[in-house]
């Protein structure tokens, strides 16, 4: 059974960086399309970025565009989610997961499945 487990996460002021890694246990990841989702208190899950397997489809949120860039490295078995001159507003529990589908723009938590524990991301001064 594939699990994924995320980290990286943390306080930081605004401006500042985050690299976040989602990592698998026992299974690989190669074959499947990873997305990155954070939902915050009080707040709907929302989609943030995804890869499919080969990273020739890759999405990203309007909100994280130009800010947040994500890869994966097959050797590591590995997806990450760099995240770039962050803002408050950007502050959420992060959440990895994997899809039999592809890397859909539209993001939806529903075409996602094996999700991690989240790893808290807080921006503030």
């Amino acid at each position: 059974q594939l699990q994924v487990v995320e980290s990286g996460g943390g306080l930081v002021q605004p401006g500042g960086s985050l690299r976040l890694s989602c990592a698998a246990s026992t299974a690989t990841l190669s074959g499947y399309p990873i997305g990155w989702f954070r939902q915050a208190p009080g707040k709907e899950r929302e989609g943030v970025s995804c890869v499919n397997s080969n990273s020739r489809i890759i999405n990203y949120a309007d909100s994280v565009k130009g800010r947040f860039n994500i890869s994966r490295d097959d050797a590591k078995n590995t997806v990450y989610l760099q995240m770039n001159s962050l803002k408050p507003e950007d502050t959420a529990v992060y959440f990895c997961a994997a899809t039999q589908y592809y890397c859909k723009a539209a993001l939806r938590p529903d075409d996602y499945f094996t999700w991690g524990q989240g790893t808290q991301v807080t921006v503030s001064s």
